[in-house]
Protein backbone atom coordinates (compact mmCIF):
# COMPACT_ATOMS: atom_id res chain seq x y z
CA UNK A 1 0.00 0.00 0.00
CA UNK A 2 2.75 2.46 1.10
CA UNK A 3 4.48 1.69 -2.21
CA UNK A 4 1.14 2.73 -4.19
CA UNK A 5 1.30 5.87 -2.74
CA UNK A 6 4.35 6.58 -2.82
CA UNK A 7 4.05 5.63 -7.00
CA UNK A 8 1.44 8.02 -7.02
CA UNK A 9 3.05 10.93 -5.57
CA UNK A 10 5.60 10.24 -7.45
CA UNK A 11 3.47 10.55 -10.55
CA UNK A 12 1.98 13.90 -9.16
CA UNK A 13 5.26 15.05 -8.39
CA UNK A 14 6.49 14.55 -12.05
CA UNK A 15 3.06 15.71 -13.65
CA UNK A 16 3.34 18.67 -11.91
CA UNK A 17 6.76 19.81 -13.19
CA UNK A 18 6.27 18.83 -16.80
CA UNK A 19 3.14 20.60 -17.45
CA UNK A 20 4.62 23.70 -15.90
CA UNK A 21 7.77 23.18 -17.19
CA UNK A 22 6.81 22.24 -20.82
CA UNK A 23 6.02 25.47 -22.19
CA UNK A 24 9.71 26.66 -21.58
CA UNK A 25 11.43 23.66 -22.91
CA UNK A 26 9.40 23.87 -26.34
CA UNK A 27 9.96 27.33 -26.70
CA UNK A 28 14.07 25.94 -26.01
CA UNK A 29 13.57 23.60 -28.60
CA UNK A 30 11.55 25.61 -31.11
CA UNK A 31 8.91 23.51 -31.16
CA UNK A 32 4.99 22.98 -29.99
CA UNK A 33 4.34 22.49 -26.63
CA UNK A 34 2.55 18.65 -27.21
CA UNK A 35 5.22 17.25 -28.98
CA UNK A 36 7.28 18.73 -25.80
CA UNK A 37 4.89 17.18 -23.33
CA UNK A 38 5.48 14.07 -25.01
CA UNK A 39 8.73 13.98 -25.49
CA UNK A 40 9.11 14.50 -21.32
CA UNK A 41 6.34 11.90 -21.07
CA UNK A 42 8.89 9.83 -22.53
CA UNK A 43 11.66 10.77 -20.86
CA UNK A 44 9.87 9.91 -17.52
CA UNK A 45 8.77 6.83 -18.54
CA UNK A 46 11.86 5.35 -19.90
CA UNK A 47 14.04 6.73 -16.47
CA UNK A 48 11.37 4.86 -14.21
CA UNK A 49 9.88 8.06 -12.75
CA UNK A 50 6.39 7.41 -14.31
CA UNK A 51 4.76 4.09 -14.85
CA UNK A 52 1.57 2.33 -15.30
CA UNK A 53 -1.05 3.75 -13.28
CA UNK A 54 -5.16 3.38 -13.17
CA UNK A 55 -5.97 7.28 -12.14
CA UNK A 56 -2.94 8.65 -14.41
CA UNK A 57 -4.48 6.64 -17.47
CA UNK A 58 -8.04 7.94 -16.47
CA UNK A 59 -7.62 11.48 -16.20
CA UNK A 60 -5.44 10.94 -19.66
CA UNK A 61 -8.03 9.12 -21.21
CA UNK A 62 -11.02 12.49 -20.66
CA UNK A 63 -7.87 14.21 -21.54
CA UNK A 64 -8.20 13.19 -24.88
CA UNK A 65 -11.95 13.48 -24.77
CA UNK A 66 -11.49 17.05 -23.56
CA UNK A 67 -9.45 17.48 -26.84
CA UNK A 68 -11.55 16.15 -29.36
CA UNK A 69 -14.74 18.45 -27.69
CA UNK A 70 -12.10 21.53 -27.87
CA UNK A 71 -11.35 20.39 -31.67
CA UNK A 72 -15.22 19.68 -32.18
CA UNK A 73 -15.31 23.71 -31.23
CA UNK A 74 -13.22 25.06 -34.00
CA UNK A 75 -15.65 23.55 -36.31
CA UNK A 76 -19.18 25.69 -36.92
CA UNK A 77 -21.57 23.84 -39.42
CA UNK A 78 -22.68 26.60 -40.75
CA UNK A 79 -19.17 27.24 -42.24
CA UNK A 80 -19.63 24.17 -44.00
CA UNK A 81 -23.19 24.84 -45.10
CA UNK A 82 -22.05 28.11 -46.52
CA UNK A 83 -19.10 27.09 -48.33
CA UNK A 84 -18.34 28.21 -51.74
CA UNK A 85 -19.59 25.07 -54.02
CA UNK A 86 -16.53 25.23 -56.40
CA UNK A 87 -13.91 25.15 -53.13
CA UNK A 88 -16.33 21.88 -51.64
CA UNK A 89 -16.24 20.32 -55.12
CA UNK A 90 -12.15 20.67 -55.09
CA UNK A 91 -12.07 19.62 -51.35
CA UNK A 92 -14.00 16.63 -52.14
CA UNK A 93 -12.20 15.47 -54.99
CA UNK A 94 -8.88 16.30 -53.09
CA UNK A 95 -9.70 14.16 -50.23
CA UNK A 96 -11.20 11.28 -52.89
CA UNK A 97 -7.63 11.28 -54.36
CA UNK A 98 -5.77 11.06 -51.05
CA UNK A 99 -7.72 8.15 -49.78
CA UNK A 100 -6.98 6.20 -53.34
CA UNK A 101 -3.55 6.74 -53.33
CA UNK A 102 -3.41 5.51 -49.97
CA UNK A 103 -5.69 2.57 -51.11
CA UNK A 104 -3.23 1.84 -54.05
CA UNK A 105 -0.22 2.07 -51.60
CA UNK A 106 -1.79 -0.11 -49.25
CA UNK A 107 -2.48 -2.76 -51.34
CA UNK A 108 0.98 -2.86 -53.50
CA UNK A 109 2.90 -2.93 -50.50
CA UNK A 110 0.82 -5.43 -49.11
CA UNK A 111 0.49 -3.44 -45.99
CA UNK A 112 -2.53 -3.62 -42.76
CA UNK A 113 -5.37 -2.17 -44.21
CA UNK A 114 -5.28 0.35 -41.33
CA UNK A 115 -3.13 2.25 -43.77
CA UNK A 116 -6.37 3.00 -45.85
CA UNK A 117 -7.53 4.62 -42.67
CA UNK A 118 -4.57 5.74 -41.55
CA UNK A 119 -2.60 7.46 -44.16
CA UNK A 120 -5.36 10.30 -45.13
CA UNK A 121 -6.20 10.89 -41.50
CA UNK A 122 -7.02 14.54 -40.59
CA UNK A 123 -7.04 16.95 -37.60
CA UNK A 124 -7.54 20.44 -37.26
CA UNK A 125 -5.85 20.45 -33.89
CA UNK A 126 -2.33 21.23 -35.62
CA UNK A 127 -4.02 23.89 -37.71
CA UNK A 128 -5.35 25.96 -35.08
CA UNK A 129 -1.73 26.32 -33.46
CA UNK A 130 -1.10 27.43 -36.86
CA UNK A 131 -3.35 30.60 -36.86
CA UNK A 132 -2.66 31.65 -33.30
CA UNK A 133 1.06 32.70 -35.14
CA UNK A 134 0.25 33.37 -38.45
CA UNK A 135 -3.09 34.68 -38.49
CA UNK A 136 -6.04 34.58 -40.38
CA UNK A 137 -4.73 36.14 -43.61
CA UNK A 138 -3.18 33.29 -44.61
CA UNK A 139 -4.94 31.98 -47.98
CA UNK A 140 -3.63 28.52 -47.40
CA UNK A 141 -4.16 28.25 -44.14
CA UNK A 142 -7.35 29.48 -44.42
CA UNK A 143 -8.54 26.63 -46.46
CA UNK A 144 -6.23 23.85 -44.83
CA UNK A 145 -8.54 24.24 -41.91
CA UNK A 146 -11.44 24.36 -44.28
CA UNK A 147 -10.80 20.77 -45.90
CA UNK A 148 -9.14 19.44 -42.61
CA UNK A 149 -12.65 19.51 -40.97
CA UNK A 150 -14.35 17.89 -43.42
CA UNK A 151 -10.94 15.77 -43.75
CA UNK A 152 -11.37 14.96 -39.63
CA UNK A 153 -15.02 14.74 -39.99
CA UNK A 154 -14.38 11.82 -42.26
CA UNK A 155 -11.80 10.67 -39.82
CA UNK A 156 -13.48 10.17 -36.77
CA UNK A 157 -16.16 8.94 -38.85
CA UNK A 158 -14.18 6.12 -39.84
CA UNK A 159 -12.28 5.97 -36.31
CA UNK A 160 -15.79 4.89 -34.78
CA UNK A 161 -15.96 2.64 -37.64
CA UNK A 162 -12.80 1.11 -37.46
CA UNK A 163 -12.61 0.78 -33.07
CA UNK A 164 -15.93 -1.33 -33.81
CA UNK A 165 -13.89 -3.54 -35.66
CA UNK A 166 -11.25 -4.24 -34.03
CA UNK A 167 -13.50 -4.76 -30.91
CA UNK A 168 -16.06 -6.52 -32.24
CA UNK A 169 -14.89 -8.43 -35.76
CA UNK A 170 -17.28 -9.10 -38.54
CA UNK A 171 -19.78 -10.19 -36.22
CA UNK A 172 -23.77 -9.26 -35.64
CA UNK A 173 -22.44 -6.62 -32.98
CA UNK A 174 -20.18 -4.57 -35.70
CA UNK A 175 -23.44 -3.97 -37.96
CA UNK A 176 -25.51 -3.36 -34.78
CA UNK A 177 -22.57 -0.23 -34.08
CA UNK A 178 -23.12 0.63 -37.20
CA UNK A 179 -26.69 0.88 -36.79
CA UNK A 180 -26.30 2.55 -33.85
CA UNK A 181 -23.63 5.01 -35.22
CA UNK A 182 -26.18 5.56 -37.99
CA UNK A 183 -28.89 6.19 -35.98
CA UNK A 184 -26.59 8.35 -33.93
CA UNK A 185 -25.90 10.59 -36.93
CA UNK A 186 -29.81 10.80 -38.18
CA UNK A 187 -30.49 12.08 -34.64
CA UNK A 188 -27.67 14.26 -34.39
CA UNK A 189 -28.74 15.85 -38.10
CA UNK A 190 -32.26 16.35 -37.05
CA UNK A 191 -31.33 17.68 -33.18
CA UNK A 192 -29.23 20.37 -35.20
CA UNK A 193 -32.32 21.43 -37.04
CA UNK A 194 -34.53 21.46 -34.39
CA UNK A 195 -32.52 23.51 -32.36
CA UNK A 196 -31.48 25.61 -35.83
CA UNK A 197 -35.51 26.72 -35.65
CA UNK A 198 -36.05 27.17 -31.71
CA UNK A 199 -32.85 29.80 -31.24
CA UNK A 200 -34.40 31.32 -34.40
CA UNK A 201 -37.99 32.01 -33.28
CA UNK A 202 -36.25 32.75 -29.28
CA UNK A 203 -32.81 33.79 -29.60
CA UNK A 204 -33.40 35.04 -26.30
CA UNK A 205 -32.83 31.72 -25.08
CA UNK A 206 -29.18 31.35 -26.01
CA UNK A 207 -28.78 34.34 -23.70
CA UNK A 208 -30.54 32.75 -20.81
CA UNK A 209 -28.85 29.50 -20.93
CA UNK A 210 -25.71 31.41 -21.81
CA UNK A 211 -25.72 35.14 -20.10
CA UNK A 212 -23.04 37.76 -21.91
CA UNK A 213 -22.11 38.39 -18.15
CA UNK A 214 -22.48 35.95 -15.17
CA UNK A 215 -20.25 34.91 -11.94
CA UNK A 216 -21.73 31.41 -12.06
CA UNK A 217 -20.42 30.58 -15.41
CA UNK A 218 -22.97 29.06 -16.56
CA UNK A 219 -21.87 28.94 -20.36
CA UNK A 220 -19.02 26.72 -18.80
CA UNK A 221 -21.42 24.20 -16.63
CA UNK A 222 -23.39 23.47 -19.66
CA UNK A 223 -20.23 23.13 -22.18
CA UNK A 224 -19.46 20.25 -19.53
CA UNK A 225 -22.75 19.08 -19.19
CA UNK A 226 -22.84 18.59 -22.71
CA UNK A 227 -19.65 17.18 -23.09
CA UNK A 228 -20.52 14.27 -19.95
CA UNK A 229 -23.95 13.68 -21.95
CA UNK A 230 -22.21 13.09 -24.68
CA UNK A 231 -20.15 10.82 -23.35
CA UNK A 232 -22.64 8.52 -21.48
CA UNK A 233 -24.49 8.62 -24.80
CA UNK A 234 -21.80 6.68 -26.39
CA UNK A 235 -21.06 4.64 -23.78
CA UNK A 236 -24.35 3.42 -23.80
CA UNK A 237 -24.40 3.10 -27.57
CA UNK A 238 -20.52 1.14 -27.22
CA UNK A 239 -19.54 3.82 -30.06
CA UNK A 240 -16.20 5.93 -29.71
CA UNK A 241 -16.33 8.01 -27.20
CA UNK A 242 -13.79 10.32 -28.87
CA UNK A 243 -16.68 10.69 -32.00
CA UNK A 244 -19.21 11.76 -29.53
CA UNK A 245 -16.95 14.40 -27.52
CA UNK A 246 -16.08 15.84 -31.16
CA UNK A 247 -19.77 16.38 -31.74
CA UNK A 248 -20.75 18.22 -28.68
CA UNK A 249 -17.99 20.87 -29.36
CA UNK A 250 -19.56 21.39 -32.70
CA UNK A 251 -23.02 21.89 -31.23
CA UNK A 252 -21.58 24.43 -28.76
CA UNK A 253 -19.72 26.58 -31.59
CA UNK A 254 -22.28 26.01 -33.86
CA UNK A 255 -25.49 27.19 -31.62
CA UNK A 256 -23.77 29.94 -28.95
CA UNK A 257 -21.27 32.04 -31.48
CA UNK A 258 -22.15 34.95 -29.14
CA UNK A 259 -20.30 33.99 -26.50
CA UNK A 260 -16.77 35.07 -28.03
CA UNK A 261 -14.62 34.13 -25.52
CA UNK A 262 -15.88 30.62 -24.52
CA UNK A 263 -13.53 28.95 -26.80
CA UNK A 264 -10.28 30.77 -24.78
CA UNK A 265 -11.76 29.98 -21.74
CA UNK A 266 -12.39 26.12 -22.00
CA UNK A 267 -9.29 25.43 -24.05
CA UNK A 268 -6.83 27.57 -21.27
CA UNK A 269 -8.95 24.71 -19.13
CA UNK A 270 -7.85 22.18 -21.35
CA UNK A 271 -4.69 23.05 -22.60
CA UNK A 272 -3.25 23.87 -18.93
CA UNK A 273 -4.90 20.84 -17.54
CA UNK A 274 -6.08 17.40 -18.74
CA UNK A 275 -4.79 17.65 -22.45
CA UNK A 276 -0.81 18.31 -21.52
CA UNK A 277 -1.52 14.66 -18.74
CA UNK A 278 -3.33 12.95 -22.38
CA UNK A 279 0.17 13.86 -23.97
CA UNK A 280 2.61 12.90 -20.81
CA UNK A 281 0.96 9.55 -21.09
CA UNK A 282 0.87 8.99 -24.85
CA UNK A 283 4.93 10.04 -24.09
CA UNK A 284 4.96 7.52 -20.84
CA UNK A 285 3.88 4.66 -23.47
CA UNK A 286 6.16 5.15 -25.97
CA UNK A 287 9.55 3.11 -25.74
CA UNK A 288 12.27 4.97 -26.09
CA UNK A 289 14.55 2.26 -26.26
CA UNK A 290 12.38 1.48 -29.46
CA UNK A 291 14.70 4.34 -31.23
CA UNK A 292 17.62 1.62 -31.49
CA UNK A 293 15.38 -0.22 -33.57
CA UNK A 294 16.03 0.40 -37.22
CA UNK A 295 12.58 -1.38 -38.61
CA UNK A 296 10.71 1.51 -36.10
CA UNK A 297 12.34 4.11 -37.60
CA UNK A 298 12.12 2.57 -40.89
CA UNK A 299 8.00 2.61 -40.14
CA UNK A 300 7.83 6.37 -39.26
CA UNK A 301 9.94 6.94 -41.90
CA UNK A 302 7.55 5.85 -44.46
CA UNK A 303 4.02 7.09 -42.28
CA UNK A 304 5.72 10.47 -42.52
CA UNK A 305 6.53 10.43 -46.26
CA UNK A 306 3.18 8.52 -47.43
CA UNK A 307 0.86 11.00 -45.42
CA UNK A 308 2.69 14.11 -47.07
CA UNK A 309 3.28 12.56 -50.51
CA UNK A 310 -0.24 11.71 -50.87
CA UNK A 311 -1.31 15.53 -49.73
CA UNK A 312 1.21 16.93 -52.03
CA UNK A 313 0.43 15.33 -55.29
CA UNK A 314 -3.88 15.59 -54.36
CA UNK A 315 -2.98 19.41 -53.56
CA UNK A 316 -2.22 20.25 -57.20
CA UNK A 317 -5.95 20.71 -57.72
CA UNK A 318 -5.33 23.76 -55.69
CA UNK A 319 -2.40 24.88 -57.41
CA UNK A 320 -4.00 28.18 -59.67
CA UNK A 321 -5.43 29.25 -55.90
CA UNK A 322 -1.66 28.39 -54.26
CA UNK A 323 1.16 28.20 -56.15
CA UNK A 324 3.76 25.69 -55.85
CA UNK A 325 4.96 27.54 -52.21
CA UNK A 326 1.12 27.50 -51.20
CA UNK A 327 0.44 23.93 -51.87
CA UNK A 328 3.90 22.70 -50.22
CA UNK A 329 2.61 24.79 -47.26
CA UNK A 330 -0.71 23.69 -47.61
CA UNK A 331 0.27 20.08 -47.89
CA UNK A 332 2.45 19.93 -44.57
CA UNK A 333 0.03 21.73 -42.32
CA UNK A 334 -2.53 18.78 -43.39
CA UNK A 335 -0.18 16.13 -42.56
CA UNK A 336 0.36 17.30 -38.72
CA UNK A 337 -2.60 14.84 -37.29
CA UNK A 338 -0.99 14.67 -33.94
CA UNK A 339 -3.92 13.24 -32.22
CA UNK A 340 -6.29 11.19 -34.18
CA UNK A 341 -3.23 9.23 -35.71
CA UNK A 342 -2.18 8.97 -32.13
CA UNK A 343 -5.83 7.97 -31.17
CA UNK A 344 -5.89 5.30 -34.25
CA UNK A 345 -2.77 4.01 -32.61
CA UNK A 346 -3.69 3.63 -29.43
CA UNK A 347 -7.34 1.86 -30.11
CA UNK A 348 -5.20 -0.71 -32.64
CA UNK A 349 -2.68 -1.40 -30.07
CA UNK A 350 -5.26 -2.01 -26.98
CA UNK A 351 -7.18 -4.14 -29.66
CA UNK A 352 -3.54 -6.34 -30.39
CA UNK A 353 -4.05 -5.60 -34.17
CA UNK A 354 -0.54 -3.93 -34.05
CA UNK A 355 2.41 -4.45 -32.08
CA UNK A 356 4.34 -2.83 -29.51
CA UNK A 357 6.82 -1.57 -32.55
CA UNK A 358 4.05 -0.55 -34.78
CA UNK A 359 2.42 1.69 -31.76
CA UNK A 360 6.19 3.36 -31.47
CA UNK A 361 6.37 3.62 -35.08
CA UNK A 362 3.39 5.66 -35.08
CA UNK A 363 4.05 7.66 -32.33
CA UNK A 364 7.17 8.94 -33.30
CA UNK A 365 5.99 9.70 -36.88
CA UNK A 366 3.50 11.85 -35.03
CA UNK A 367 6.35 13.34 -33.44
CA UNK A 368 7.96 13.84 -36.33
CA UNK A 369 5.43 15.46 -38.77
CA UNK A 370 4.50 18.26 -35.97
CA UNK A 371 8.00 19.30 -34.87
CA UNK A 372 9.53 18.94 -38.74
CA UNK A 373 6.28 19.99 -40.46
CA UNK A 374 6.31 23.00 -37.87
CA UNK A 375 9.48 24.03 -38.46
CA UNK A 376 9.31 23.82 -42.40
CA UNK A 377 6.01 26.17 -42.25
CA UNK A 378 8.14 27.94 -40.20
CA UNK A 379 11.37 28.38 -42.77
CA UNK A 380 9.09 28.95 -45.47
CA UNK A 381 7.08 31.70 -43.90
CA UNK A 382 10.48 33.45 -43.12
CA UNK A 383 11.86 32.97 -47.05
CA UNK A 384 8.30 34.66 -48.16
CA UNK A 385 8.72 37.62 -45.67
CA UNK A 386 11.99 38.37 -46.80
CA UNK A 387 11.20 38.31 -50.83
Amino acid sequence: MQLHQASELSILVVLAFIVFASPYISKILRIPVAPAEILLGAVAGYIGVVGENEMFKLISEVGFFFLMFLAGMEIDLRMLINIDRKILRLGLIYLALIYAIATALTLGLELSLLYIIIIPIMAVGMIFTLFKEYGKQQEWLNLSMLIATIGELLSITLLTFTAAYLQFGASINLWLTIGYLILFLAISVLSFKILDVLFWWYPGLKVVLMPHYDKDEKDIRLCIAVFFTMIALMLYLNLEVAFGAFIAGMFITTFFDHKKDLPHKLSSFGFGFLVPIFFIHIGSTFKLSSLGSSEVIKDAIFIFLAMLGTRVISSLLFFGKLGFRGIFLFSVSQSMPLTLLIAVATIAHKSGEISDYSYSSFILASLAQAIIGAIIIKILMQSKSKE
